[in-house]
This record gives C-alpha cells, structure tokens and sequence, in this order.
C-alpha cells in the first residue's frame, strides 16, 4: 500500500500528434511555420505598440500584452511538440511535464482574464468616451494587468498541485502531444474524483466569470452603438470592437468545448484536434485579427518595416 501511495513514475512518453509515420514531417514542417509566424506576427504586434506614439492607450497596451502571452502559452507548447515528431524516444521528465502544465494552464488562465479586462477597455471607450482617459488611467491598468496575472498563476498553481499529488505508478504513456489535465488524469493510480471537480469548478468559475463580463460589457457597447445616428459613426464603432470579439468567440468556444464537456463525451483523437486548434492556432490567429481589421496597427507595422 505504500508503495502505490508513492509516485513512481519518473518520466511521461508522449505519443505526439499522431502515430502514422507518413504525417510527421509534414505536421512538423506546419506546426513548425506556424510557430514561426506566431512568434514573428506578436513580436511585430509588441514592437508596433511600444514603438509607436499613436498607439500609447490603454486598449494597446492590453493588445501588447496579449501579444506577450500568445508567445509564451505557445511557447510552453510547441517545441515540446515539435521534438516529439523527430526523437524516438518521446520522453518527458515527471517535472518537466509538471512545468509545462504550470506554466501553459498560467498564461492560458491570464488570457481569459486579460480578454475580459480588453471588453471593459472597450466598454469604457465607447459608452463613456469623454471620461475615458480619466477612468482607464494608468494606475487602473496596471492593477486589472496584474490582477490577471496573479489570478492566472494562482489558478494554476491549483491546477497543477491537485494533479501532481496524484499517485503515478504506471503505465507513463500520455495519448497526448503535451501535459493537459486530461490525459494526465487517465494514468493516475489514486482517485481522481476530487482533483477532476477542482479541474472543473476553476475552468468553469474562469470560463463563465469572464464571459460573463465580456457579454455584460458587449450587451451595453452595442446598445450604445445602436444609438449612434450616423452609419459611418456606427460603422466606426463596431470596427473597434469587431477585432477583439472575434478573438473572445475563438479563445472561449475552443475553452469552453475542451474542458466542459461531459466526460463520457471525450475522444482522445477529438481532444488533441481542438487542443491544437487554442493551444497552437490561436496564438496565430490573434496578431492576424487584430492586424488585418486595425489600420493604425497595420500603419505601426508598415513604419517599424521601414
């Protein structure tokens, strides 16, 4: 009994993407270009925003910060699995697999916070445009950006330290291309009933306060465009907020589908398609949303170029 108590894994075997050996050098050759822009595509996004004067607001400076943690929740991701398509031995130490989950569940956490916090900027700007220098100073936007840090890291802290007190004593073979909750609870040893609870009540109380807010904010922003006379004055409106929209519909459906789904409903196959999609492709995504429908971004972009 004590030795079942005892952790006795050492080291995780991630099965990757996929097992067929005709697909992967092409999903790395993808996965890998896709990295590649992401990291190019939010650089150009942060060096735009710090760079450039018309673009010292608070709704920019958010979007830099967006930008930041679309490179690092990708980063804690994508070179793992990028190995995995070259290396026999898929191999991932039991803390380094403890560090990528921390760190990858921490900047996800903090994004669906920061997303949030771009809705009440957003909110502000447009239903109180007069008062908004005066209400989103910067002493505000410091404190909602660090609230969201510390909420991210925290929530993750939890996330982790719930998994990692589980037994692991065998099989290590995760059906997984990275350390998620997930499949790490597919080969604990002990009862996972308390920690998969936690799991849901954290990502459900994140998932729903956020969206919550960012509805509650986007349901008096379109009332107020509503009352917008002018149609290029409503047009203007919608085109600040379509950007940041589009982003929260993606980030949280994919959350949303991913975690809160009833147990009976997963499949391994169907998880690692919709984890690919927030955990890879969203982090591309987001620097193209903002920069094709945001002309002062692209103009930045254009001068950082020159």
């Amino acid at each position: 009994m004590e030795r079942k108590n005892q952790t006795s894994v050492t080291e995780f075997i991630l099965l990757g993407l996929t097992r067929d050996p005709t697909l992967q050098i092409p999903l790395f050759v993808l996965l890998l270009l896709v990295y590649i822009f992401t990291l190019l595509g939010n650089i150009g996004i942060i060096i735009a925003t710090r760079s450039d004067r018309q673009l010292q607001t608070p709704m920019y400076f958010f979007l830099c910060h967006l930008s930041i943690l679309d490179i690092c929740y990708s980063s804690a991701v994508t070179p793992i699995t990028l190995q995995t398509f070259l290396v026999k031995q898929k191999a991932i130490s039991f803390l380094g697999c403890a560090l990528q989950l921390y760190f990858y569940a921490a900047f996800a956490t903090v994004e669906c916070f920061l997303l949030s916090v771009m809705a009440f900027d957003r909110y502000v700007a447009i239903c109180n445009p007069l008062l908004y220098p005066v209400i989103m100073s910067r002493k505000l936007c410091l404190l909602m950006l660090s609230t969201a840090y510390v909420g991210g890291f925290c929530n993750s802290l939890i996330h982790t330290v719930c998994v990692f007190q589980l037994s692991f004593c065998g099989p290590n073979v995760i059906d997984h291309y990275f350390c998620d909750i997930p499949p790490l609870l597919v080969l604990a040893c002990s009862d996972t009933s308390v920690t998969e609870l936690v799991a849901f009540i954290c990502v459900g109380f994140n998932c729903t306060s956020s969206s919550l807010a960012i509805l509650i904010s986007y349901t008096y922003i379109i009332s107020s465009i509503l009352r917008i006379r002018s149609a290029e004055g409503r047009r203007k409106a919608f085109s600040t907020c379509a950007s940041h929209f589009t982003a929260v519909l993606i980030f949280f459906g994919t959350l949303f589908f991913m975690y809160l789904r009833p147990a009976s409903s997963n499949s391994v196959e169907q998880e690692k398609v919709v984890s690919v999609f927030y955990a890879v492709l969203i982090p591309i995504l987001n620097p193209l949303i903002y920069t094709l429908r945001n002309k002062e971004v692209k103009s930045a972009l254009r001068m950082t170029r020159g």
